[in-house]
């Protein structure tokens, strides 16, 4: 093992460890980021290839090359990887052992056949190049998320194309000799790029870390967590937000309650109740479409907002959903038993507030339950001054 001459050179080790032990703190404290532990690896590995070349560990320009070449392909394939199951992607097992394979293979053979130092040189950093630019372009939906996503995009970009210009213009065609390439400007430019760049990567990593533990703890504030609906402080601002917005007009209100509910909690008990309102609630969440907004108001009464959807469509939207209720059979309730619904219908008017618009569905909802359940009714009058609604007999 050699002994470093200028203790400086540490430095970037100890920087990846700092953020190694932050990646795996953060993933301590909420176990879902499993692409933390990949970021945490990345670094861990990466400061194992610094260490290898600065303590010269194994022994040996060929092994040290072999062993520094394995440790820093392996950290950049982590790396990405952990940025790909972020967004729900991967890196297969083929593609490390293929990649593996291709760098490590490469840098054998012009050591130990062929001893070409630059063509070495040239195969760790193009082939990191080019790993990391399949990543950004399987990535690219980030330049249209959230505003931490966008940064992380840009400066994994240009840490990708950062490898193929700074290669060219530091090597060119004359390779460093083996006793001066710690001296040389590739090694200084390529310890400097690195280090700025990578710094920013870490950064831009933890800034997207920190979005997603925010928008994992808005959703649980937003979500029921019995039904995987919204409740009803989710539904309020989410309704407000698109009621707000002249774009999605006409858009209409669906109020739903479950017929004798009470009953079903007093004849099969309250899990059996809780059992129903959890399907109830997935009915109602595969029924919707994407632009639509469901939430539980309370108990079991829930909620539909329909963008771009007049008092008509509507209608039919709750006749479908009412028929559906019908024939689906829930959790906790015997075959022979039949859960039915009520619904009450209201479509927005200008500059109305959502607790008015509610307070129209509402009195739909109460109309639909006082004649006889099973109902779907609509605040709206026809032309004839009768409201619209539809039974099961209908």
């Amino acid at each position: 093992m050699r002994v470093p001459s200028n203790p400086l050179v540490l430095i970037g080790p100890a920087i990846l460890l700092v953020f190694a032990a932050s990646f795996a703190a953060i993933w301590l404290r909420d176990r879902r980021l499993q692409y933390l532990l990949f970021f945490c690896a990345a670094c861990l590995f990466f400061c194992l290839g610094t260490l290898s070349q600065i303590l010269a560990v194994p022994d040996g320009h060929g092994p040290n090359a072999m062993a520094s070449s394995f440790l820093y392909t392996l950290s950049v394939l982590l790396l990405n990887d952990g940025l790909l199951r972020r967004s729900s992607q991967r890196l297969s097992l083929a593609g490390y052992l293929a990649i593996l394979v291709l760098i490590c293979g490469g840098i054998a053979y012009f050591f130990y056949v062929d001893r070409q130092l630059i063509v070495r040189i040239y195969i760790l950093n193009f082939g990191y190049g080019l790993i990391c630019l399949a990543t950004a372009w399987r990535l690219r939906q980030l330049r249209g998320g959230m505003f931490a996503e966008k940064i992380l995009f840009w400066i994994l970009l240009a840490f990708s194309l950062h490898f193929f210009p700074r290669t060219v213009l530091t090597v060119g065609g004359v390779a460093p000799s083996a006793g001066a390439f710690g001296t040389s400007p590739f090694w200084l430019a390529l310890q400097f790029s690195l280090a700025v760049l990578g710094v920013m990567l870490a950064l831009a990593l933890f800034a997207v870390t920190v979005s997603d533990m925010v928008a994992d703890l808005r959703h649980e504030r937003a979500v029921d967590p019995l039904t995987g609906v919204l409740n009803r402080r989710g539904f309020d601002e989410r309704a407000q937000e698109l009621l707000a917005d002249a774009r999605n007009r006409p858009i209409s209100l669906i109020l739903v309650d479950i017929d004798h509910f009470k009953s079903i909690n007093d004849t099969f008990g309250h899990p059996a109740g809780d059992a129903v309102l959890k399907d109830f609630g997935r009915l109602l969440h595969t029924t919707m479409r994407q632009v639509d907004v469901c939430g539980r108001l309370g108990g079991e009464e829930f909620a539909y907002l329909l963008p771009n959807c007049d008092a008509s469509g509507a209608h039919v939207f709750a006749q479908r959903l009412r028929e559906s209720v019908r024939e689906n059979r829930f959790e906790g309730l015997p075959q022979t038993q039949q859960l039915t619904a009520s619904f009450g219908v209201a479509a927005a008017r200008h500059g109305e507030s959502l607790s008015e618009l509610t307070a129209r569905a509402d009195a739909a909802l109460y109309r639909a339950k006082r004649q006889g359940r099973d109902r779907v009714e609509v605040e709206e009058r026809t032309a004839k001054g009768s409201p619209l609604s539809t039974t099961a007999a209908d």
